[in-house]
């Protein structure tokens, strides 16, 4: 059980007997809210969070809610949970309180290789920061780290791919950067085979697990093997995984994707026009093609329209062996992004002779150039719903508004010591 309802039994007498510290208000504003993730700034964090628990006051009800506070930001996390319809104000408060909810938090943990999120012993994807190499007779230069795979449905479906025979640089979901110019001179991260550059895992920065989300951040370098040693980092990248707690009568993960990347170099770099690179990619299970699978983009785009067009969302789903037949991931851009919405390459149905194999890419340089300065940081990020069954573009539209447009807050009394 995934909380104890401490309060179940008198909860009146809980409440007046546990003082009030602040009280807040969350309203969903313009659109319906499903299991949205939401954040409040606390004006102090003067006391001791091991002893205090944030309450929904539902009617004349009280709801244990768990919470998770960021201490870099000062703000407190938590669901807003269920659906929440668009209008709709929901009280909630933070309480003394001397016992512990237990919480069935996403798990993280290091094995061979890869940092792995499970809950309940089931697996949600694992980040693969130890070296994978590439099939026996194949080049060696094909050898990656830095990337997720497998990233599973809830069911247990594995919906990734890595070194297909056909592109052996593909590695489940990942984002190097393909056509670039360094000093007048390209170097491409993105095919592998050339041997002019790659990315890969240089150490981990922070592990947080918590009641709300559990996330890593690792620092990628992407390597330019024809520079001099001093300038052989062109970019560093800092990326962030984030996955929330969602507890939801239709069960999915929710995943944050964040990459932040500047260059050392003087000079910068220059991310070609191109159209593959950087964003979010996405090879998809050997077991999707052209007749199994679909797309659907927020501008109503399908799999033979989609690729080049632009999207807030994207919806990649496909036949599996679930209870419910089909699983996919809906992928959300954010509106701070590069080019937002953003271009995208999707492969055509003919692709890999003729069987339609699935490819998608988030690519913000797809039609314009992008110039990366010297010790300057850039930020894209996404959010990944990945789901059993299906999911409609009503549904989609919901999710991606709580991503890009997260209900308000509002501190209606503070007892908190500043």
């Amino acid at each position: 059980m995934r909380l104890k309802l401490l309060f179940s039994i008198l909860p009146f007498l809980f409440f007046n007997c546990s003082e009030e510290l602040l009280r807040f208000s969350v309203n969903s504003g313009n659109y319906d809210r499903s299991d949205c993730p939401v954040s409040t700034p606390l004006p102090s964090l003067e006391f001791d969070h091991k002893k205090i628990q944030l309450v929904e006051l539902v009617g004349t009800t009280i709801k244990p809610v768990p919470f998770q506070f960021d201490r870099n930001t000062n703000n407190l996390w938590f669901i807003l949970d269920g659906l929440t319809p668009k209008e709709t104000v929901r009280h909630f408060a933070i309480v003394e309180s001397k016992e512990k909810i237990e919480n069935q938090q996403i798990q993280i943990s290091k094995e061979k290789g890869a940092f792995q999120f499970k809950y309940k012993e089931q697996p949600i994807l694992n980040y693969q920061f130890g070296m994978v190499y590439p099939p026996k007779g194949v080049d060696e230069a094909y050898k990656k780290s830095g990337f997720l795979h497998p990233v599973f449905s809830p069911e247990g479906e594995i919906l990734t791919r890595i070194q297909a025979p056909d592109h052996y640089h593909h590695y489940g979901i990942w984002g190097p950067w393909t056509k670039t110019n360094i000093n007048g001179r390209s170097v491409d991260f993105w095919n592998l085979g050339k041997k002019q550059g790659t990315v890969l895992f240089k150490s981990f920065l922070n592990e947080v697990q918590g009641d709300v989300y559990s996330s890593f951040i690792a620092l990628q370098e992407h390597l330019d093997f024809k520079a001099v040693e001093k300038n052989r980092t062109a970019i560093n990248e800092e990326l962030e995984v984030k996955v929330w707690n969602i507890e939801s009568e239709n069960k999915f993960w929710l995943v944050d994707y964040t990459t932040k990347i500047k260059s050392p170099l003087d000079s910068g770099i220059l991310l070609d026009a191109y159209r593959y690179g950087g964003g979010i990619g996405f090879r998809a299970t050997e077991k999707w093609h052209k007749n199994n699978a679909s797309v659907l983009t927020s501008a109503g785009k399908d799999r033979l329209s989609a690729d080049g067009s632009s999207a807030k969302w994207v919806i990649i789903e496909g036949e599996s062996k679930t209870k419910k037949g089909r699983s996919g991931i809906l992928f959300m851009g954010f509106p701070d992004n590069k080019e937002f919405p953003e271009p995208m390459r999707v492969w055509p149905v003919d692709a890999n002779d003729g069987r339609g194999d699935m490819f998608f890419e988030f690519c913000p340089i797809r039609h314009v150039e992008w110039k990366i300065e010297s010790k300057k940081q850039y930020s894209l990020n996404y959010r990944l719903l990945i789901f059993d069954g299906e999911i409609t573009a009503e549904q989609a539209e919901i999710h991606w508004q709580g991503f890009a447009n997260p209900p308000n807050t509002t501190i209606i009394s503070n007892k908190i010591k500043k």
